[in-house]
């Protein structure tokens, strides 16, 4: 292996409380100049505000070693240069498709792009209801998804992520998402080329059974999923093996070194 991408909540910090040894763990990384990016899916906070939340755990990163489902959907869209954009992602992240042509938030038709994220509370029939007669106004017109994760924990618990509210609208149109953050396959390949690096050489750490280390090995490249954040023991019991098991993050220097 030559390369990581590590994921942000449940393996480096569960909301506000880090995990012990994150820290260590990225610090070695660097020491040994792994190349390595965060990736997430997340939607609620833009890159500088999660460069802070990591600095506020002592690991130290930068905006283009963060790799998200906003900024690969922005990039993505700005090469398919759109006509009119309605987001429906939190207000924090909108920053990201800045120069993009964006519908107004009250719009029901009109768009060539429909961009779902999380918007947790942000959420209520009439904001579904609005993505719907998008879609529905225009057969051309593409849901575009940030990312298929159906669950996270939260400082609350577990809640909805973006994957079931991306589900109910292709179930109510009938329209195929383009999927622009994990588990897509592109999503996972575009972090490996970030890295300069070949799919097969770069290990995803995550604690997502399905969107982390399912979504990476279906890319080609390996997964090794934590036992902090979401994991369940039961993950272990699907059709998804991981490349490796770990305590923690904590746990990754030792197990890197028994596979150099």
């Amino acid at each position: 292996m030559k390369g990581a991408l590590l994921d942000l909540d449940g393996v480096l910090y569960d909301a506000d409380t880090a995990v012990a040894g994150a820290a260590d763990a990225v610090s070695w990384l660097r020491e040994r100049r792994v190349p390595l990016l965060f990736v997430t899916n997340t939607t609620s906070r833009p890159r500088p505000a999660l460069v802070e939340k990591l600095a506020g755990f002592g690991i130290a990163a930068t905006e283009p070693e963060l790799w998200t489902a906003p900024v690969a959907a922005a990039d993505w869209l700005r090469a398919r240069a759109p006509s009119a954009v309605a987001l429906f992602v939190r207000e924090a992240v909108r920053a990201e498709f800045d120069g993009l042509p964006l519908l107004p938030d009250d719009a029901e038709a009109g768009a060539s792009h429909v961009v779902v994220g999380d918007l947790l509370e942000g959420w209520d029939w009439a904001t579904l209801n609005r993505a719907f007669r998008l879609l529905h106004a225009d057969l051309a017109a593409a849901l575009v998804a940030l990312g298929m994760t159906r669950y996270w924990k939260g400082a609350s618990g577990i809640q909805l992520d973006a994957g079931p509210f991306v589900a109910l609208l292709r179930f109510a149109t009938g329209r195929e998402p383009v999927v622009l953050g994990k588990p897509a396959a592109p999503f996972f390949r575009a972090a490996a080329a970030r890295l300069g690096l070949a799919p097969r050489d770069v290990l995803m750490v995550g604690d997502d059974i399905a969107a982390d280390v399912g979504g990476a090995q279906a890319a080609g490249l390996r997964g090794a999923l934590v036992r902090t954040g979401k994991f369940r023991d039961a993950d272990l019991a699907g059709a998804v093996r991981p490349d490796a098991v770990l305590a923690s993050i904590a746990d990754l220097p030792a197990w890197w070194d028994r596979r150099a």
